[in-house]
């Protein structure tokens, strides 16, 4: 049977990305894949290791040519010990900014024998773009049973809105403080929640009590705040980091689009988007979903419809799939 190895990067906090190495390697397991991970550090990972997994240093992994070895985009030299051993190294792309980062001067991905992953759509052509080489796509997932619609959301008056600090602070900062200086002449009260140093269950609590989830992140691979926020019943009004294309699609006609082709999927507009920094674009596209909250009707169902049919296409299921298929190609 061909092995997979999962390199997991020292990180000093738990990233989303990594999370979602973790939740992979798992998920192989769980398809009945031969499954190591591979630590810079076995005695200080990380992050809370998938359970059963056996574990192995980056300096004595042994690896053959028969092997899968897969590394995140930004950590080319934990790429040395698949490389020397003639290992299917198979780099997983979640943020295509990163998509270079630790390469030595004067190489590129073309001279190494890698072939590559990506996170979602846009990033796959991204990596074309620059490669020449269309690779697969594997989604993340979220959890439906903690992102959920809630019962009943609270009145629109004012409307609550829900956002991470985190991302772009300054940005969101500016965002906010435009809206509150539009108030008197927009009409909109807007209550707003910061939503950072939560569990997961807690972020699932404050995005059900909430209307609109500004999102300000960017770049970004495939961003699980905002499609966790659709799988709430949240409008998504901001930034798309590029990535965020994978499932975005705008609500009203004219509304804003990276200029990578955009895959077709079955539902609509389930959000208000800008171009990333375009903090004008991004206050009219907040406001525009806020009204969109006050206002209701047949636009707002429909515009929460989509948002439910977005979460549904990442579920779990959905990434086992993905997993089974991508690694049977490997296997054949």
């Amino acid at each position: 049977m061909t092995r997979t190895f999962v390199f997991l990067p020292p990180l000093r906090a738990v990233s989303g990305g990594l999370a979602v190495l973790a939740e992979v390697a798992a998920g192989l397991a769980g398809l009945g894949q031969a499954v190591t991970l591979v630590l810079r550090d076995p005695s200080t990972p990380p992050l809370r290791l998938p359970p059963g997994l056996p574990v192995v240093s980056l300096d004595a992994a042994g690896l053959t040519p028969d092997d899968v070895y897969v590394v995140p985009e930004g950590w080319p030299n934990a790429l040395a010990p698949g490389l020397a051993a003639g290992a299917r190294c198979l780099v997983y792309c979640q943020n295509w900014a990163y998509f270079h980062n630790g390469l030595p001067d004067g190489v590129t991905w073309d001279r190494l024998p890698v072939s590559f992953l990506a996170v979602s759509d846009p990033v796959a052509r991204y990596i074309e773009l620059a490669t020449g080489t269309l690779p697969p796509v594997l989604r993340p997932a979220i959890d439906p049973a903690l992102f959920s619609p809630p019962a009943r959301k609270p009145a629109p008056g004012p409307v609550r809105v829900g956002y991470m600090p985190r991302k772009n602070k300054a940005l969101a900062a500016m965002i906010r403080q435009t809206t509150t200086s539009r108030a008197a002449r927009t009409g909109l009260a807007l209550e707003w929640t910061a939503i950072e140093g939560l569990s997961r269950h807690g972020v699932a609590e404050a995005l059900g009590a909430c209307h609109v989830f500004l999102a300000t992140g960017f770049p970004e691979g495939c961003p699980l705040p905002p499609l966790e926020a659709l799988a709430c019943s949240c409008v998504v009004a901001g930034f798309g980091g590029f990535g965020g294309f994978d499932y975005m699609r705008s609500v009203a006609p004219g509304g804003h689009v990276p200029s990578v082709p955009l895959r077709q999927v079955p539902w609509g507009g389930n959000g208000f988007y800008a171009a990333d920094n375009d903090v004008f674009g991004a206050t009219l596209a907040l406001e525009a979903a806020a009204k969109l909250w006050i206002e209701g009707g047949p636009a707002l169902t429909a515009a929460l419809e989509s948002a439910a049919m977005t979460a549904a296409a990442y579920t779990p299921q959905a990434q086992q799939e993905a997993l089974a298929a991508i690694w049977s190609s490997l296997a054949g």
